[in-house]
């Protein structure tokens, strides 16, 4: 049975051959080799290397246990008469199988290939992954007593930083991990079901309204992408200490074109397939839709380009009126490529959320941004022509937005 149920969550996952699996471990190997006949070579202490490794494979973990789609997978299987400890350490097993193998492992490949590490590494870099996949997922089991879930993340995070020896970290992740084998062996399947009440989908309550209230309403059921925008914050708040020694205004524009980089916004047709269908079948809705969720991702993005203004002033100082239009075309600028790709170019054929978060496509918005920005540290002169383009692009969407029925978004209707 236990085998049965890891296969069909595998498949799912991987691909009916697993298919998936091979085209992206020959993605590892390219990029592997790609960079270490490069010859680029950093620094990178053991205890920073286990703890990206962990994080990641942490984080990734949580957002695949989450996944609203894995949960309708998870929900069919939890009709079968079993469902304790064989069914949930294979859930785990192939939850753990894709994170580490379709998303740590770029990661991992990046690391080997730019730092100097040595074959007895490998174990440590090994046990971390484990470790990580254990301990998210036993900490989700338990989310209900999220205050102990966080206690327990910060002592080990804690660990990591301060605990030196290699050998006594190694030791203490694998006695964490079990720790989280004796809290999942406590488990069933349900403890990692999140039913309609828990998490509904913002779409299903038609009630008359404006698009904006959709927007929020449906941040509010995906608590996650809240976190990452908190989480853009903060880098929004450390990043001119960084900046500092670099101070002046042309290296402001790269603080913007990074704080672009904000991908849950600006996935929402992509990862709610009911939600574009109802946009493209009803008439008019090209208009109705594209406006209000440009708007709303460019004041996404402005809230975070003015906690970094307001943060560069406390620390550096020197905000002027430029810098404020500057961020202003940033952040619309990278609100209407986003809504753009998201209309001409969703993105098809995911698995789970995760696939969706990490794919290639997130970062075409801030690498043009970031274009932008080097082009306008080297020709200040072309910052004022940008502007000029954000007058004129603004009047256009303004001009578009009054022309619009006072209630916009009628298809919540």
């Amino acid at each position: 049975m236990m085998k049965m149920t890891g296969k069909a969550f595998a498949k799912k996952l991987f691909g009916a051959k697993y298919e998936r699996l091979s085209r992206t471990l020959l993605m590892d190997v390219i990029i592997f080799w790609g960079l270490y006949i490069a010859g680029f070579q950093v620094q990178v202490a053991a205890s920073v290397r286990i703890l990206m490794i962990s994080a990641f494979t942490a984080g990734v973990m949580w957002q695949a246990l989450s996944s609203r789609d894995n949960a309708v997978e998870l929900k069919h299987m939890l009709m079968l008469p079993q469902h304790g400890r064989g069914f949930v350490f294979s859930y785990i097993a192939a939850l753990g199988a894709y994170t580490v193998l379709t998303k740590t492992g770029l990661l991992l490949a990046v690391l080997l290939a730019v730092s100097a590490w040595k074959p007895i590494e490998m174990i440590g870099m090994a046990i971390s992954m484990l470790h990580a996949v254990l301990m998210a997922a036993a900490i989700y089991s338990l989310r209900k007593y999220w205050y102990a879930g966080g206690l327990w993340a910060t002592a080990i995070v804690s660990a990591i930083l301060f605990l030196r020896n290699e050998l006594l970290l190694d030791l203490l992740l694998l006695v964490n991990g079990f720790v989280a084998i004796l809290i999942l062996w406590k488990a069933d399947g349900y403890s990692f079901y999140q039913g309609e009440s828990e998490k509904s989908h913002a779409i299903k309550q038609r009630k008359r309204g404006s698009l904006w209230r959709y927007f929020f309403r449906y941040l509010s059921c995906h608590r996650n992408y809240l976190v990452n925008t908190a989480v853009m914050w903060c880098v929004a708040i450390v990043m001119p200490y960084f900046l500092r020694e670099m101070a002046g205004l042309s290296v402001v524009p790269v603080g913007f074109a990074i704080l672009s980089l904000n991908t849950p916004i600006c996935i929402l047709l992509s990862c709610d397939c009911d939600l574009e269908q109802a946009v493209r079948f009803l008439p008019g809705q090209k208009q109705r839709f594209c406006i209000p969720y440009c708007l709303f991702i460019f004041c996404c993005n402005m809230a975070a380009d003015a906690i970094f203004l307001c943060s560069w002033q406390i620390q550096n100082g020197g905000v002027t009126v430029l810098m404020i239009a500057g961020a202003v075309f940033f952040a619309l600028q990278s609100a209407v490529l986003s809504v753009l790709l998201e209309w001409f170019y969703p993105i098809r054929g995911w698995k789970i959320e995760s696939d969706l978060w990490h794919h290639p496509r997130k970062y075409v918005v801030p690498v043009v941004m970031l274009l932008l920005a080097g082009a306008a540290c080297v020709w200040p002169v072309l910052l004022y022509v940008l502007l000029v383009l954000l007058a004129l692009e603004t009047i256009v969407l303004l001009s578009q937005l009054v022309g619009l029925h006072p209630h916009v978004g009628g298809f919540f209707s």
